[in-house]
């Protein structure tokens, strides 16, 4: 699959909550980082999206902020 986007993380799948229409998807970016994503249930299941697969989280967003101390 190509994709233009250039701020793909990958990680490892942690945790998967389905509920009635949306899942719940943890992954694990770095060790004891975890990255939440909410998707649809049938997503997860068209995906095969399980605990322990390698995956790829895209970002999207119209603006990001930074902070410092």
């Amino acid at each position: 699959m190509k994709l233009s986007a250039r701020n793909l993380i990958p990680g490892t799948v942690k945790e998967v909550t389905i509920g009635l229409v949306n899942a719940e998807v943890v992954i694990e970016i770095a060790p004891g980082v975890e990255m939440v994503s909410v998707i649809t249930k049938n997503s997860v299941e068209r995906m095969g999206i399980k605990v322990g697969d390698k995956v790829d989280a895209m970002v999207k967003a119209t603006s990001v902020m930074i902070a410092k101390d």
